[in-house]
């Protein structure tokens, strides 16, 4: 009969190959490069509050009514929360229609897209889009 206690035993060197030293080395080296250099940025980067610019991005007739996409960008380091960007048909300097749109957060550098529905065809300098309010999340 056949000795089988030998069978899925894992035997291994009291030794790490230097192929392992050489990767926990580096990958020490790239985590504390990360580590460091977020820790760098959280500390002497200036805070500066939200800074918003709107585009329009497509103009679109729909069904009773006409819907205006844009894109909201925040080019401060700072998240916004809560961002209400106001909409408004205008005639001369008298809103005739006006509406709203909240968007939850609008992420440090970067920018959100939305639309606001108007019940009536604005023509190209009749729109104004603005932002009106956020908050600190």
């Amino acid at each position: 009969m056949k000795d089988t206690s030998d069978i899925g035993k894992v035997t291994e060197k009291g030794e790490a190959h230097w192929i392992e030293w050489v990767t926990a080395i580096v990958s020490t080296l790239i985590v504390a490069g990360v580590l460091g250099w977020v820790g760098w940025r959280a500390v002497s980067e200036e805070k500066v509050p939200p800074a918003f610019r709107i585009e329009i991005t497509e103009r679109m007739p729909v069904e009773g009514g006409y819907r205006i996409r844009f894109d909201v960008s925040n080019s401060a380091n700072r998240t916004a929360a809560a961002v209400v960007v106001r909409g408004e048909v205008m005639d001369g300097d008298a809103a005739i229609e006006q509406a709203d749109v909240t968007f939850d957060y609008v992420p440090a550098q970067s920018k959100a897209s939305g639309a606001i529905l108007f019940a009536r065809e604005p023509r190209q300098d009749q729109i104004r889009l603005r932002t009106i309010s956020f908050t600190d999340p």
